[in-house]
């Protein structure tokens, strides 16, 4: 995928690969890492939910897919279900902590664990507050700063009755907002949408590989590009082409949403 901005700084964003489970597609993961590795970009983000029961065998099917990514800045965490069946051990072995800091050409990427094992909600939890300002502290005041999570912080239309946002979704924003977050980065519905929320753009991955849809919301991930105080999230279909979903300036904050399919079949159904 050429990008559409030229010298862009490009960040990939996929979610919820599921390996393992019945569900699990390996021709959408494998198209998906193609396309990211044609595209080049900066960083790539997986945003957690790499298993389906979190047991050994699909940590290592999931840890052989993402090794196929030719990109040297590679940030995952763990999901809900990585954390079942004390599949968190596993993680550690695999990819290392379960949070992480990266700072690379004028980004910071503050990544949490927001999963509590063998629970289907999360927690950021207040002794971290602090930790996560700090890190963001240390960035200069123009670089685009993400905070990355599994869980959402914010409910997601066309999802049904809502029960997983993070316990501390509001106390956790707060702290986003205090550290100057500019963008947060989640999964685990599956279904893709974007927000903004006072001076936060929050955007949520669907899932890249798995057949666990709901409503015509299809297989698909995030392409983030950076130019100058502006930034474009695409959402790319494996196989199927690409629609940009939200711009915003981090100067102005002044921003513009598009209305696509997914988003067009939400409100038909709500």
């Amino acid at each position: 995928m050429q990008s559409r901005n030229g010298g862009a700084f490009t960040i990939a964003h996929i979610s919820d690969i599921h390996c393992g489970g019945p569900d699990f597609v390996p021709n959408l993961l494998e198209r998906a890492i193609n396309e990211i590795n044609e595209m080049q970009p900066g960083i790539v983000i997986c945003s957690g939910d790499l298993t389906t029961f979190g047991f050994e065998h699909e940590y290592a099917q999931a840890k052989r897919y993402l090794e196929r990514i030719e990109c040297e800045s590679v940030v995952v965490i763990p999901g809900n279900h990585d954390s079942r069946n004390v599949g968190y051990v596993h993680f550690e072995d695999m990819f290392g902590a379960r949070n992480s800091v990266l700072r690379c050409d004028g980004v910071t990427v503050v990544a949490v664990d927001s999963t509590e094992p063998d629970l289907d909600n999360g927690q950021i939890g207040r002794g971290r507050y602090r930790w996560i300002e700090e890190q963001f502290a240390e960035s200069a005041a123009d670089e685009l700063r993400i905070f990355v999570l599994h869980h959402h912080l914010l409910p997601v239309p066309g999802t049904g009755r809502e029960r997983n946002v993070v316990y501390d979704a509001g106390d956790c924003l707060e702290c986003l907002q205090r550290a100057g977050v500019d963008l947060v980065l989640s999964g685990h519905k599956h279904v893709p949408y974007a927000w903004r929320l006072e001076n936060l753009f929050v955007v949520n991955a669907g899932t890249v590989s798995s057949r666990r849809l709901r409503g015509k919301t299809r297989p698909c991930y995030n392409v983030i590009e950076i130019t100058d105080g502006h930034v474009d999230v695409w959402r790319k279909y494996p196989f199927h082409g690409e629609e940009r979903i939200i711009q915003f300036s981090t100067e102005t904050l002044a921003f513009e949403k598009y209305t696509t399919r997914i988003e067009d079949e939400v409100t038909a159904r709500t």
